[in-house]
């Protein structure tokens, strides 16, 4: 059996008896980084004199999760199998999802606990007053997917939800400036630690509430502004005389397809 468990955001004391449970109870542990996991269960044991077997320790990450996971077998998870990220909810902006889509299509047999998440943490803190969001993760760092990734995070009519690197949050909130002068923001790191830091204003005002350099990653909540819908459609494009690259980089924009693929189905069906 595999079961995904949250582990804390920060404090320590927002882990689960249920996550505890099943982190003593683990044959195999699954870790995005076991340094950090063990270090998790030496405070646990410490604290709450957390009991635990002889236990594997096998390291799971976003750069080889797609290989591990490709040389499995559903006899693996005969024993007990936990995966854990470094800290939060696995399989938000962290390796997990994989794992079940196997369990899903090997008929293994799976569980996923509630715990503690930064994006519905941050969501609620925010004070927008909305009951949808979305949640985009981490935009692209630069050219073409960052800028479309940005207009879709602020232009979808609903409250969204990022995540930012620090050396990035300087330039995120310059973009921010330029598009969407007046619309509120919500900013939060350090969520559920002893420096747990809220931020509430335009993008100008935030700039002037960070003073020195900026550490550690943010969320960043946005609220919700008028949806940007495209009046034009395909057909609209294909009707102007435009070369096949130009029309197909278009299309692309208005229906989120590959201009890749997008080109190569204009060639294929000679438009």
């Amino acid at each position: 059996m595999l079961t995904l468990v949250p582990t804390p955001i920060g404090n320590i004391g927002d882990i689960s008896l249920r996550a505890m449970e099943a982190l003593s109870k683990a044959d195999i542990l699954l870790c995005e980084d076991t340094r950090v996991t063990k270090k998790l269960l030496n405070i646990l044991d410490t604290r709450y004199n957390l009991e635990r077997r002889d236990q594997e320790f096998i390291s799971l990450h976003s750069h080889n999760e797609k290989d591990f996971v490709e040389k499995l077998e559903p006899s693996f998870f005969d024993q007990n199998v936990v995966y854990v990220s470094d800290a939060g909810m696995p399989g938000i902006s962290d390796p997990g999802q994989t794992l079940v889509r196997y369990c899903i299509d090997n008929g293994v047999k799976y569980d996923v606990m509630p715990g503690a998440n930064a994006v519905l943490t941050a969501f609620v803190a925010s004070g927008f007053v909305a009951t949808q969001m979305l949640f985009f993760g981490f935009l692209d760092h630069k050219g073409s997917g960052r800028s479309n990734g940005l207009q879709e995070a602020l232009f979808n009519g609903y409250t969204t939800v990022l995540y930012e690197a620090p050396h990035r949050l300087a330039k995120l909130l310059d973009e921010l400036v330029l598009e969407v002068p007046n619309r509120r923001l919500f900013l939060a790191k350090e969520l559920t630690k002893k420096y747990q830091t809220y931020l509430h204003g335009t993008a100008s005002e935030i700039k002037e509430q960070l003073s020195g350099q900026i550490r550690g990653e943010w969320v960043v909540v946005i609220e919700a502004g008028e949806a940007h819908h495209s009046t034009m459609s395909e057909r609209d494009i294909l009707a102007f005389d435009l070369p096949k690259k130009v029309a197909s980089k278009l299309i692309a924009k208005i229906t989120g397809e590959n201009p890749k693929a997008c080109y190569q189905r204009l060639l294929d069906e000679g438009k």
